[in-house]
């Protein structure tokens, strides 16, 4: 049970990276000096969403020694949805809607579904 505990823990840690990374990733399109694609290449910005995505990559990897594909990759995804959401509407003030906190509360859910083994 402990092994799955901690093994939940890192699934949830990736889904932090995941929205940490979709955020850097969305600064380096606003910072970038023109549309181009060099500009893309070039972003501090690009380059430290990529490694959190990178360190996301592990976490799972490793937290699929204990648990069950299947489980696993719903859960990360919908704690990457709902912490992007939030995340978003708090940093770019971009709104939420009824029809968007409607589906987090149904991520939520799903999230607690799945995790329960």
């Amino acid at each position: 049970m402990n092994f799955t505990l901690n093994a939940w823990g890192l699934v949830f840690v990736a889904g932090i990276n995941t929205c940490i990374g979709n955020l850097l990733l969305k600064r380096s399109r606003l910072e970038a000096p023109d549309p181009g694609l060099l500009s893309l290449l070039f972003s501090p910005w690009l380059i430290a969403g990529l490694v959190f995505y990178g360190i996301n990559v592990v976490l799972f990897a490793k937290a699929l020694d204990k648990l069950p594909v299947s489980a696993a990759y719903p859960v990360l995804a919908g704690i990457g949805f709902a912490l992007i959401a939030i995340a978003d509407s708090y940093f770019f003030r971009e709104r939420l809607g009824l029809n968007q906190y409607v589906g987090l509360g149904v991520i939520l859910a799903g999230i607690l579904i799945m995790s329960r083994s």
